[in-house]
């Protein structure tokens, strides 16, 4: 059999369900997917040394905090995913390694999979790193009308701010510390930071804002009901789940990875099957 060899490097991610994803997807076309969880710490080494040190593999995704961090090791030839200056997803193949970002064309796919042509109107991001740069973006394709954005590091939602301003500049874009200095007025509300994850428990966004607000997204998805969702759901809002993020940037991924087309009803049938069964 076939062996693929890919990996995940991130922090917390021992709750992840993307070697699932992979091994089921590879299954399909009789590869043997290998696909361990790379933690820096654990490993011993920081981010740009196991990177390095998987150099011999298909390829990688990568996830919080380095998405950012990784696009310098990259050549990124989608002019998008450069102006986003976030990658999820590195092939390495003709001796570099390539970038991609799967978060972005995972989340436009999921939000029109679940809430179809309904418009997303202004929103409130909150989190400016590697998956708020993704889903920022992906609000561009989206018709978005305006983006306010919260995050306690203000040097990189002004960044995010200004690559919005020169993807599209005539989109009104506002930058904030805090969630609750965006939310109000607000069609759609993102949470787009780790908080809500196995391990990080809580919310970023106070059930108390939520009521008249349209829809809401979580980009966690262990679990993949979380807090926020709840609060969004027992508000009115229409909901939009991290696990359909998780399971469209995945098929996208391995698309990058494998150069097949897998069976998308299929794969999130085993998937959802596997997970029930634990």
């Amino acid at each position: 059999m076939t062996v693929l060899r890919l990996g995940l490097i991130g922090d917390n991610i021992r709750a992840s369900s993307a070697p699932r994803l992979h091994r089921l997807a590879g299954a399909q076309f009789g590869l043997d997917v290998d696909y361990p969880l790379l933690i820096p710490a654990e490993q011993g080494m920081d981010f740009d040394a196991l990177f390095d040190s998987c150099r011999e593999r298909r390829g990688l995704n990568i996830t919080y905090p380095y998405k950012a961090r990784v696009v310098s090791r990259l050549r990124i030839d989608d002019p998008l995913v450069a102006a986003m200056g976030a990658v999820n997803t590195v092939v390495f193949e003709d001796g570099m390694a390539r970038g991609h970002n799967t978060d972005y064309s995972g989340f436009v796919r999921a939000y029109r999979e679940t809430l179809g042509d309904r418009p997303p109107g202004g929103v409130a991001l909150v989190g400016a790193g590697g998956v708020g740069k993704a889903i920022a973006f992906g609000l561009l394709d989206l018709g978005v009308t305006a983006i306010r954005l919260a995050d306690p590091d203000q040097d990189r939602a002004r960044d995010l701010a200004g690559r919005l301003r020169r993807a599209r500049a005539d989109l009104d874009v506002t930058v904030a510390i805090r969630a609750d200095a965006i939310v109000a007025g607000a069609d759609g509300v993102i949470n787009a930071t780790p908080l809500g994850m196995e391990g990080r428990p809580g919310t970023a966004i106070p059930a108390g804002l939520l009521p008249g607000r349209g829809w809401a997204f979580d980009a966690v998805y262990t679990p993949v009901q979380t807090e926020f969702l709840q609060a969004a759901r027992a508000a009115g809002l229409a909901t939009l789940s991290g696990w359909e993020l998780f399971f469209y940037q995945g098929v996208d991924a391995f698309r990058h990875f494998a150069r097949r087309e897998p069976d998308e009803a299929g794969l999130r049938a085993a998937l959802l099957n596997s997970h029930s069964a634990e």
